[in-house]
């Protein structure tokens, strides 16, 4: 579980994610950093070497573009991990990713890139590079896109490029300058922009909040301290990274050397929970009440026996939960009766996460108090965090080691 720790143990040690990253390197070059799905294929893993190499490919492609320190690099992407790749890449050329949701219009994709006066920008696909071309002449300082997945048309030869190319020009750019890269990340100051995040604006236009390097660099250290994450955790990720809340993960993945499982795919979380088995995992508050809304209806359904069952198990984990939740440990009897409850119950219900969590946060919005309770019930831990697009997502978590942790 976390630890908590007051405000003046916490030892400040990073300045940059970029930073962070390349010591990350090379400290653990070959163990495991990312699992990422690949068409049909299933799962593939790539290494913080690998990982790393091909992050100073694409910062290495940047430069040879010639970005300059705090110039703006935007992102156009669902969640996968290119998306961390491209974002890592920018920050360690120096840049600063200006994060725009897929979902947005062309109009919205136009105005903040434009407003952000980025200069050049990754799209996911010929989808999203459609958006941008209808709206070319609103976006007077945007340079060159480098597309991720697909070709690149005939007609959009001169303003685009693949992926695969931008790195191939990296490589040959370190060719030449093998310390390129090297010498930009070990300049990085935290004061430097670092992300543009456009809040939604419930009131005219998006309004772009300005993130500095110190502040992921801060929110790293704190996760560090705490012990949010370690060295063996598996954490999946789906949440949207044009939204802060997955960009703080990113550093708490990174300080922590764990393993990240990146999969922006709604529709494929139950199944690839299962498959992918985490121990942490962050989510929203509608995840846990589909969950909750599932398994309740399935019980109905069921009826007779099996309903009995469950109703008695989830009375018998409430009793759990309540003593949990006061700071004691269930007696002899209760004990017992929460071990029966597990295997016939809760174990089939943990299953459904892969059955290796040993904790959830959810944030965003307030999560329901009987959501909570009903998972604690089931001997599953959520944590609740709040934060900000301004506060770089995390203003605190509840740290797990008090009584409501029980």
């Amino acid at each position: 579980m976390p630890e908590s720790v007051a405000p003046e143990r916490l030892t400040r040690k990073t300045k940059s994610i970029a930073q962070l990253l390349a010591k990350r390197v090379q400290d653990t070059p070959d163990r495991e950093a990312y699992r990422y799905p690949v068409g049909d294929e299933g799962w593939r893993s790539m290494t913080w070497r690998q990982a790393g190499e091909r992050v100073r490919a694409i910062a290495a492609g940047l430069l040879s573009l010639g970005l300059a320190r705090e110039e703006r690099v935007g992102i156009l992407c669902n969640t996968r991990v290119d998306w961390l790749l491209a974002d890592l890449g920018i920050l360690s050329a120096g840049g600063a990713t200006t994060t725009v949701y897929p979902s947005s219009t062309p109009e919205e994709c136009a105005f903040i890139l434009a407003d952000s006066t980025t200069r050049f920008a990754f799209v996911e696909d010929v989808k999203q590079l459609a958006k941008l071309v209808a709206h070319r002449k609103e976006m007077p300082t945007l340079e060159k896109l480098v597309l991720i997945d697909g070709a690149v048309d005939a007609a959009n030869k001169e303003w685009a490029i693949t992926l695969a190319e931008l790195e191939a020009a990296g490589a040959a750019h370190l060719a030449k300058n093998p310390k390129a890269v090297d010498d930009v990340v070990a300049g990085i100051e935290g004061t430097q922009l670092a992300t543009l995040i456009y809040t939604s604006g419930t009131t005219g236009k998006p309004k772009g909040v300005r993130l500095l390097q110190e502040c992921w660099a801060y929110c790293a250290d704190s996760m560090d301290a705490i012990k949010l994450m370690g060295p063996d955790d598996v954490q999946y990720l789906w949440l949207p990274m044009s939204h802060s809340f997955g960009k703080v993960l990113m550093g708490g993945h990174i300080i922590s050397g764990s393993v990240m499982a990146v999969d922006g795919r709604i529709p494929k979380l139950i199944e690839n929970l299962a498959i992918v088995k985490p121990t942490i995992m962050a989510a929203v508050p509608r995840i846990f009440e589909k969950v909750y809304n599932k398994v309740i209806e399935s019980a109905k359904t069921s009826g007779g026996a099996k309903l009995k069952i469950f109703e008695l198990a989830l009375k018998v984990g409430k009793e759990g939960s309540a003593v949990r939740q006061l700071g004691g440990e269930p007696g002899l009897i209760l004990g017992l009766k929460l071990k029966v409850a597990e295997k016939l119950v809760f174990s089939k219900l943990k299953e459904r996460f892969g059955g290796r969590v040993r904790y959830f946060i959810s944030g965003s919005a307030p999560l329901s108090r009987d959501i909570a309770e009903f998972f604690h019930a089931a001997g599953i831990l959520i944590l609740e965090g709040y934060g900000l697009t301004e506060t770089s997502a995390a203003s605190f978590v509840n740290p797990g080691d008090g009584p409501q942790a029980r």
